[in-house]
Protein backbone atom coordinates (compact mmCIF):
# COMPACT_ATOMS: atom_id res chain seq x y z
CA UNK A 1 0.00 0.00 0.00
CA UNK A 2 1.42 3.38 -0.99
CA UNK A 3 1.96 6.25 1.43
CA UNK A 4 -0.65 8.26 -0.45
CA UNK A 5 -3.22 5.49 -0.04
CA UNK A 6 -2.65 5.56 3.73
CA UNK A 7 -3.35 9.30 3.82
CA UNK A 8 -6.42 11.39 3.17
CA UNK A 9 -7.67 10.72 -0.34
CA UNK A 10 -10.50 12.33 -2.30
CA UNK A 11 -10.88 10.62 -5.67
CA UNK A 12 -12.65 12.06 -8.74
CA UNK A 13 -16.13 10.68 -9.47
CA UNK A 14 -18.44 10.37 -12.45
CA UNK A 15 -21.11 12.46 -10.77
CA UNK A 16 -24.79 11.58 -11.15
CA UNK A 17 -26.95 14.69 -11.47
CA UNK A 18 -30.53 15.60 -12.31
CA UNK A 19 -31.05 16.90 -15.83
CA UNK A 20 -32.97 20.22 -15.69
CA UNK A 21 -34.19 19.69 -19.24
CA UNK A 22 -36.09 16.61 -18.00
CA UNK A 23 -36.98 17.36 -14.37
CA UNK A 24 -37.21 21.15 -14.49
CA UNK A 25 -36.47 23.17 -11.36
CA UNK A 26 -33.64 21.61 -9.33
CA UNK A 27 -35.05 23.03 -6.09
CA UNK A 28 -38.13 20.85 -6.56
CA UNK A 29 -36.15 17.60 -6.91
CA UNK A 30 -33.53 18.13 -4.21
CA UNK A 31 -34.01 18.18 -0.43
CA UNK A 32 -32.22 18.49 2.92
CA UNK A 33 -30.19 15.53 4.26
CA UNK A 34 -32.36 12.59 5.24
CA UNK A 35 -31.92 13.00 9.00
CA UNK A 36 -33.15 16.62 8.95
CA UNK A 37 -36.52 15.70 7.44
CA UNK A 38 -39.37 15.20 9.91
CA UNK A 39 -42.67 13.46 9.20
CA UNK A 40 -44.47 16.60 8.01
CA UNK A 41 -41.66 17.62 5.68
CA UNK A 42 -41.38 14.08 4.33
CA UNK A 43 -45.09 13.99 3.50
CA UNK A 44 -44.82 17.35 1.74
CA UNK A 45 -41.81 16.26 -0.32
CA UNK A 46 -43.39 12.93 -1.29
CA UNK A 47 -46.55 14.72 -2.40
CA UNK A 48 -44.55 17.19 -4.48
CA UNK A 49 -42.39 16.52 -7.53
CA UNK A 50 -42.32 12.85 -8.53
CA UNK A 51 -38.57 13.14 -9.13
CA UNK A 52 -37.72 14.49 -5.69
CA UNK A 53 -34.67 12.59 -4.46
CA UNK A 54 -36.44 11.83 -1.17
CA UNK A 55 -38.17 9.03 -3.10
CA UNK A 56 -34.87 7.13 -2.92
CA UNK A 57 -33.20 8.57 0.21
CA UNK A 58 -36.23 7.87 2.45
CA UNK A 59 -38.13 4.98 0.84
CA UNK A 60 -39.96 3.98 4.02
CA UNK A 61 -38.10 0.70 4.33
CA UNK A 62 -38.78 -0.38 0.73
CA UNK A 63 -35.12 -0.41 -0.24
CA UNK A 64 -35.59 -2.51 -3.37
CA UNK A 65 -38.08 0.04 -4.69
CA UNK A 66 -35.53 2.81 -4.10
CA UNK A 67 -33.05 0.95 -6.27
CA UNK A 68 -35.61 0.49 -9.04
CA UNK A 69 -36.59 4.17 -8.97
CA UNK A 70 -32.96 5.25 -9.19
CA UNK A 71 -32.32 3.00 -12.22
CA UNK A 72 -35.54 4.14 -13.90
CA UNK A 73 -34.48 7.78 -13.55
CA UNK A 74 -31.15 6.91 -15.14
CA UNK A 75 -32.84 5.06 -18.01
CA UNK A 76 -35.28 7.90 -18.72
CA UNK A 77 -32.61 10.59 -18.60
CA UNK A 78 -33.92 12.28 -15.48
CA UNK A 79 -30.48 11.51 -14.07
CA UNK A 80 -27.32 11.80 -16.16
CA UNK A 81 -23.72 10.75 -15.50
CA UNK A 82 -20.88 13.22 -15.94
CA UNK A 83 -17.83 12.00 -17.83
CA UNK A 84 -14.91 11.99 -17.45
CA UNK A 85 -14.57 11.67 -13.69
CA UNK A 86 -13.74 14.85 -11.77
CA UNK A 87 -13.94 16.46 -8.39
CA UNK A 88 -16.62 19.08 -7.78
CA UNK A 89 -16.29 22.47 -6.13
CA UNK A 90 -19.45 23.10 -4.10
CA UNK A 91 -20.48 26.46 -2.67
CA UNK A 92 -23.30 27.29 -0.26
CA UNK A 93 -24.07 30.94 0.31
CA UNK A 94 -26.72 32.38 2.62
CA UNK A 95 -27.27 35.25 5.03
CA UNK A 96 -23.93 35.70 6.76
CA UNK A 97 -22.73 32.29 5.52
CA UNK A 98 -20.27 31.26 2.81
CA UNK A 99 -18.92 27.72 2.59
CA UNK A 100 -16.88 26.11 -0.16
CA UNK A 101 -15.52 22.61 -0.41
CA UNK A 102 -14.74 19.65 -2.63
CA UNK A 103 -17.08 16.76 -3.42
CA UNK A 104 -15.49 13.45 -4.36
CA UNK A 105 -15.03 9.86 -3.18
CA UNK A 106 -13.14 9.79 0.11
CA UNK A 107 -10.93 6.79 0.79
CA UNK A 108 -12.36 4.80 3.72
CA UNK A 109 -10.01 4.22 6.62
CA UNK A 110 -9.88 2.21 9.81
CA UNK A 111 -10.19 4.44 12.84
CA UNK A 112 -6.80 3.25 14.08
CA UNK A 113 -5.15 4.89 11.05
CA UNK A 114 -6.19 8.33 12.41
CA UNK A 115 -6.99 9.67 8.94
CA UNK A 116 -10.79 9.90 9.14
CA UNK A 117 -11.69 10.92 12.69
CA UNK A 118 -15.20 10.23 13.96
CA UNK A 119 -16.28 12.36 16.89
CA UNK A 120 -19.70 10.91 17.66
CA UNK A 121 -21.16 7.52 18.55
CA UNK A 122 -23.90 6.02 16.38
CA UNK A 123 -27.19 4.21 16.82
CA UNK A 124 -27.24 0.73 15.24
CA UNK A 125 -30.72 1.23 13.74
CA UNK A 126 -29.84 4.12 11.40
CA UNK A 127 -26.62 2.35 10.37
CA UNK A 128 -28.62 -0.74 9.36
CA UNK A 129 -31.08 1.50 7.50
CA UNK A 130 -28.37 3.34 5.53
CA UNK A 131 -26.53 0.08 4.82
CA UNK A 132 -29.69 -1.56 3.47
CA UNK A 133 -30.29 1.46 1.22
CA UNK A 134 -26.67 1.45 0.01
CA UNK A 135 -26.86 -2.27 -0.73
CA UNK A 136 -30.14 -1.98 -2.66
CA UNK A 137 -29.21 1.09 -4.72
CA UNK A 138 -25.47 0.46 -5.06
CA UNK A 139 -25.10 4.22 -4.90
CA UNK A 140 -23.91 6.96 -2.56
CA UNK A 141 -26.96 9.21 -2.55
CA UNK A 142 -25.82 11.88 -0.09
CA UNK A 143 -22.31 13.14 0.66
CA UNK A 144 -21.09 12.95 4.22
CA UNK A 145 -19.59 16.20 5.53
CA UNK A 146 -15.87 16.26 6.44
CA UNK A 147 -13.72 19.13 7.64
CA UNK A 148 -9.93 19.40 7.70
CA UNK A 149 -7.25 21.92 8.61
CA UNK A 150 -5.95 22.98 5.21
CA UNK A 151 -5.29 26.50 3.94
CA UNK A 152 -3.09 24.99 1.23
CA UNK A 153 -2.99 24.59 -2.57
CA UNK A 154 -6.23 22.58 -2.68
CA UNK A 155 -8.10 25.43 -1.01
CA UNK A 156 -6.46 27.96 -3.31
CA UNK A 157 -7.72 25.97 -6.29
CA UNK A 158 -11.26 25.75 -4.83
CA UNK A 159 -11.42 29.52 -4.35
CA UNK A 160 -9.89 30.30 -7.73
CA UNK A 161 -12.44 28.08 -9.47
CA UNK A 162 -15.42 29.57 -7.63
CA UNK A 163 -14.25 33.14 -8.11
CA UNK A 164 -13.32 32.80 -11.78
CA UNK A 165 -15.37 30.16 -13.57
CA UNK A 166 -19.01 29.93 -14.57
CA UNK A 167 -20.78 27.30 -12.43
CA UNK A 168 -22.06 24.04 -13.83
CA UNK A 169 -25.31 24.63 -11.94
CA UNK A 170 -26.81 27.22 -9.63
CA UNK A 171 -30.02 26.97 -7.61
CA UNK A 172 -31.73 28.61 -4.65
CA UNK A 173 -33.23 26.28 -2.05
CA UNK A 174 -36.37 27.07 -0.06
CA UNK A 175 -34.28 28.25 2.92
CA UNK A 176 -32.81 31.02 0.78
CA UNK A 177 -29.36 29.44 0.34
CA UNK A 178 -27.67 29.63 -3.05
CA UNK A 179 -25.99 26.39 -4.16
CA UNK A 180 -23.37 26.38 -6.93
CA UNK A 181 -21.35 23.53 -8.41
CA UNK A 182 -18.25 23.36 -10.67
CA UNK A 183 -16.35 20.39 -12.13
CA UNK A 184 -12.63 20.37 -11.32
CA UNK A 185 -10.17 17.87 -12.83
CA UNK A 186 -7.34 17.06 -10.40
CA UNK A 187 -3.90 17.51 -11.93
CA UNK A 188 -2.31 16.08 -8.76
CA UNK A 189 -2.37 19.34 -6.80
CA UNK A 190 -5.30 18.36 -4.62
CA UNK A 191 -4.14 14.78 -4.08
CA UNK A 192 -0.68 15.91 -2.99
CA UNK A 193 -2.08 18.56 -0.64
CA UNK A 194 -4.55 16.22 1.06
CA UNK A 195 -2.30 13.17 1.43
CA UNK A 196 -0.66 14.09 4.78
CA UNK A 197 -3.82 15.51 6.37
CA UNK A 198 -6.60 14.25 8.66
CA UNK A 199 -10.33 14.86 8.29
CA UNK A 200 -13.00 15.10 10.97
CA UNK A 201 -16.47 13.67 10.29
CA UNK A 202 -18.62 16.74 10.88
CA UNK A 203 -21.88 15.11 9.76
CA UNK A 204 -22.70 11.65 8.45
CA UNK A 205 -21.39 9.25 11.10
CA UNK A 206 -24.17 6.73 10.38
CA UNK A 207 -23.53 6.89 6.63
CA UNK A 208 -19.79 6.53 7.16
CA UNK A 209 -20.42 3.48 9.36
CA UNK A 210 -22.62 2.11 6.58
CA UNK A 211 -19.83 2.77 4.03
CA UNK A 212 -17.42 0.78 6.21
CA UNK A 213 -19.89 -2.07 6.73
CA UNK A 214 -20.56 -2.26 2.98
CA UNK A 215 -16.81 -2.31 2.35
CA UNK A 216 -16.38 -5.12 4.90
CA UNK A 217 -19.14 -7.15 3.22
CA UNK A 218 -16.87 -7.51 0.17
CA UNK A 219 -14.27 -9.46 2.13
CA UNK A 220 -11.29 -7.24 1.45
CA UNK A 221 -11.62 -7.31 -2.34
CA UNK A 222 -10.69 -3.89 -3.79
CA UNK A 223 -13.46 -2.00 -5.52
CA UNK A 224 -15.60 1.15 -5.55
CA UNK A 225 -16.81 0.29 -2.05
CA UNK A 226 -13.39 1.35 -0.75
CA UNK A 227 -14.55 4.97 -1.17
CA UNK A 228 -17.65 6.92 -0.19
CA UNK A 229 -19.18 10.18 -1.38
CA UNK A 230 -18.08 13.14 0.75
CA UNK A 231 -17.95 16.92 0.91
CA UNK A 232 -14.55 18.04 2.25
CA UNK A 233 -14.38 21.60 3.64
CA UNK A 234 -11.27 23.45 4.77
CA UNK A 235 -12.18 24.59 8.31
CA UNK A 236 -9.48 27.27 8.28
CA UNK A 237 -10.93 28.99 5.22
CA UNK A 238 -14.57 28.21 6.03
CA UNK A 239 -15.09 27.47 9.73
CA UNK A 240 -18.26 25.38 10.12
CA UNK A 241 -21.20 26.45 12.23
CA UNK A 242 -21.89 24.15 15.17
CA UNK A 243 -25.43 23.94 16.51
CA UNK A 244 -27.05 21.83 19.18
CA UNK A 245 -29.22 18.76 18.70
CA UNK A 246 -32.18 18.92 21.04
CA UNK A 247 -34.14 15.95 22.40
CA UNK A 248 -37.84 15.17 22.39
CA UNK A 249 -39.18 12.34 24.54
CA UNK A 250 -42.73 11.59 23.38
CA UNK A 251 -45.34 10.86 26.05
CA UNK A 252 -42.99 11.69 28.92
CA UNK A 253 -44.97 13.92 31.27
CA UNK A 254 -42.81 17.03 31.82
CA UNK A 255 -44.07 17.78 35.35
CA UNK A 256 -43.26 14.25 36.51
CA UNK A 257 -39.95 14.29 34.62
CA UNK A 258 -38.85 17.49 36.37
CA UNK A 259 -39.93 16.19 39.78
CA UNK A 260 -37.68 13.17 39.28
CA UNK A 261 -34.84 15.38 38.06
CA UNK A 262 -34.78 17.21 41.40
CA UNK A 263 -32.97 14.23 42.92
CA UNK A 264 -29.91 14.93 40.76
CA UNK A 265 -30.07 18.60 39.66
CA UNK A 266 -30.84 22.05 40.91
CA UNK A 267 -34.15 22.83 39.21
CA UNK A 268 -35.13 26.45 38.59
CA UNK A 269 -38.67 27.05 37.24
CA UNK A 270 -38.58 29.85 34.70
CA UNK A 271 -41.23 32.59 34.65
CA UNK A 272 -44.68 31.55 33.47
CA UNK A 273 -47.31 33.54 31.65
CA UNK A 274 -48.04 33.35 27.96
CA UNK A 275 -47.02 30.61 25.50
CA UNK A 276 -43.71 28.91 26.26
CA UNK A 277 -42.37 29.81 22.80
CA UNK A 278 -42.85 33.50 23.60
CA UNK A 279 -40.69 33.05 26.69
CA UNK A 280 -38.08 30.98 24.90
CA UNK A 281 -35.60 33.79 24.08
CA UNK A 282 -35.28 34.72 27.77
CA UNK A 283 -34.96 31.02 28.68
CA UNK A 284 -32.18 30.53 26.13
CA UNK A 285 -30.29 33.49 27.56
CA UNK A 286 -30.53 31.87 31.00
CA UNK A 287 -29.34 28.54 29.56
CA UNK A 288 -26.35 30.23 27.88
CA UNK A 289 -25.05 31.22 31.32
CA UNK A 290 -24.69 27.50 32.16
CA UNK A 291 -22.76 25.70 29.36
CA UNK A 292 -23.55 22.26 30.81
CA UNK A 293 -27.11 23.20 31.81
CA UNK A 294 -30.29 21.69 30.39
CA UNK A 295 -33.55 23.44 29.57
CA UNK A 296 -36.60 21.21 30.01
CA UNK A 297 -39.86 22.21 28.31
CA UNK A 298 -43.35 20.84 28.03
CA UNK A 299 -46.99 21.48 28.91
CA UNK A 300 -46.38 25.21 28.45
CA UNK A 301 -43.68 25.37 31.11
CA UNK A 302 -39.89 25.78 31.19
CA UNK A 303 -37.34 24.66 33.78
CA UNK A 304 -33.56 25.12 33.97
CA UNK A 305 -31.52 22.16 35.25
CA UNK A 306 -28.04 22.98 36.58
CA UNK A 307 -25.41 21.82 39.10
CA UNK A 308 -25.70 18.04 38.74
CA UNK A 309 -24.91 16.07 41.88
CA UNK A 310 -21.19 15.05 41.65
CA UNK A 311 -21.70 11.69 43.36
CA UNK A 312 -24.58 10.80 41.05
CA UNK A 313 -22.53 11.88 38.04
CA UNK A 314 -19.70 9.60 39.12
CA UNK A 315 -22.09 6.68 39.40
CA UNK A 316 -23.80 7.41 36.09
CA UNK A 317 -20.74 7.95 33.90
CA UNK A 318 -18.86 5.10 32.21
CA UNK A 319 -15.38 4.38 33.48
CA UNK A 320 -12.22 5.63 31.74
CA UNK A 321 -13.73 8.83 30.38
CA UNK A 322 -11.72 12.03 30.36
CA UNK A 323 -12.62 15.10 32.40
CA UNK A 324 -13.34 16.93 29.14
CA UNK A 325 -15.84 14.26 28.09
CA UNK A 326 -17.50 14.25 31.53
CA UNK A 327 -18.10 18.00 31.30
CA UNK A 328 -20.20 17.72 28.10
CA UNK A 329 -23.86 18.63 28.44
CA UNK A 330 -24.84 15.72 26.21
CA UNK A 331 -22.94 13.27 28.43
CA UNK A 332 -24.79 14.62 31.47
CA UNK A 333 -28.07 14.47 29.55
CA UNK A 334 -27.66 10.93 28.26
CA UNK A 335 -26.16 9.25 31.31
CA UNK A 336 -27.45 11.13 34.34
CA UNK A 337 -30.82 12.49 33.23
CA UNK A 338 -32.26 10.21 30.52
CA UNK A 339 -30.76 6.84 31.49
CA UNK A 340 -30.12 7.45 35.19
CA UNK A 341 -32.84 9.69 36.60
CA UNK A 342 -35.58 8.97 34.08
CA UNK A 343 -34.65 5.32 33.49
CA UNK A 344 -35.25 5.49 29.74
CA UNK A 345 -33.41 3.22 27.32
CA UNK A 346 -32.58 5.62 24.52
CA UNK A 347 -33.08 4.70 20.89
CA UNK A 348 -34.29 6.54 17.81
CA UNK A 349 -37.93 6.02 18.89
CA UNK A 350 -37.88 6.76 22.62
CA UNK A 351 -35.58 9.77 22.25
CA UNK A 352 -36.13 11.79 19.09
CA UNK A 353 -33.87 14.60 17.92
CA UNK A 354 -34.34 18.06 16.43
CA UNK A 355 -31.37 19.84 14.87
CA UNK A 356 -30.66 23.46 15.80
CA UNK A 357 -34.21 24.76 16.28
CA UNK A 358 -35.34 24.78 19.96
CA UNK A 359 -38.79 26.15 19.08
CA UNK A 360 -39.38 23.19 16.76
CA UNK A 361 -38.33 20.78 19.52
CA UNK A 362 -40.72 22.35 22.03
CA UNK A 363 -43.58 22.37 19.53
CA UNK A 364 -42.93 18.70 18.76
CA UNK A 365 -42.96 17.86 22.47
CA UNK A 366 -46.31 19.63 22.84
CA UNK A 367 -47.76 17.65 19.90
CA UNK A 368 -46.64 14.33 21.38
CA UNK A 369 -47.63 15.14 24.98
CA UNK A 370 -43.96 14.79 25.80
CA UNK A 371 -40.91 16.57 27.09
CA UNK A 372 -38.24 18.51 25.22
CA UNK A 373 -34.68 19.05 26.43
CA UNK A 374 -32.88 22.04 24.93
CA UNK A 375 -29.09 22.25 25.01
CA UNK A 376 -26.31 24.73 24.38
CA UNK A 377 -24.18 23.82 21.35
CA UNK A 378 -20.78 22.30 22.00
CA UNK A 379 -17.75 24.19 20.72
CA UNK A 380 -15.69 23.14 17.70
CA UNK A 381 -12.55 23.13 19.85
CA UNK A 382 -14.15 20.67 22.30
CA UNK A 383 -15.13 18.31 19.50
CA UNK A 384 -11.74 18.43 17.79
CA UNK A 385 -9.86 17.93 21.07
CA UNK A 386 -11.93 14.87 21.95
CA UNK A 387 -11.59 13.34 18.47
CA UNK A 388 -7.84 13.94 18.45
CA UNK A 389 -7.62 12.14 21.80
CA UNK A 390 -9.52 9.13 20.48
CA UNK A 391 -12.80 9.90 22.28
CA UNK A 392 -16.26 10.45 20.83
CA UNK A 393 -19.01 12.71 22.04
CA UNK A 394 -22.33 11.02 22.86
CA UNK A 395 -24.64 10.23 19.97
CA UNK A 396 -26.38 13.20 18.38
CA UNK A 397 -24.34 15.85 20.17
CA UNK A 398 -23.43 18.09 17.25
CA UNK A 399 -25.11 19.70 14.27
CA UNK A 400 -22.42 21.00 11.92
CA UNK A 401 -23.51 23.22 9.08
CA UNK A 402 -24.29 24.27 6.56
CA UNK A 403 -24.92 20.74 5.34
CA UNK A 404 -24.79 19.84 1.64
CA UNK A 405 -28.06 19.76 -0.28
CA UNK A 406 -29.13 16.23 -1.20
CA UNK A 407 -29.60 15.46 -4.88
CA UNK A 408 -27.15 17.90 -6.44
CA UNK A 409 -24.53 15.21 -7.09
CA UNK A 410 -24.58 11.45 -6.38
CA UNK A 411 -22.24 8.53 -7.08
CA UNK A 412 -22.93 5.10 -8.55
CA UNK A 413 -20.89 2.14 -7.34
CA UNK A 414 -21.83 0.12 -10.43
CA UNK A 415 -22.22 1.45 -13.98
Amino acid sequence: MSDRRRGLELAPISGVRFSPSVVGDLEAVTCPPYDLIDEDELARLRAGDAHNVVQVTLPGGDYASAGLVLRRWLETGALTVDEPAALYVYEERGPGVLQRGLIGAVGLRQESERVILPHEDVYPGPVRDRLALLTATEANLEPIFLTYEGDGPASDLVDATADRDRPLLEMISSDGFVHRLWRLPDDGTIAADLAPRQALIADGHHRYAAYRAFQASHGGRPGPWDNGLALLVDARRYPPRLGAIHRVLPRLDPEKAVDRARSAFTVTPLPTGGPSLDRLPDALRSLALHPAGLLVAGAGRLWLLTDPDPSKLETAFPDHRSARWRSLNTAILDHLLIAGTWGIQADEHSVQVVHDDPAHAIAKAERTNGTAVILNPLTVSEVIALAAGGERVPRKSTSFGPKPRTGLVMRLLTP
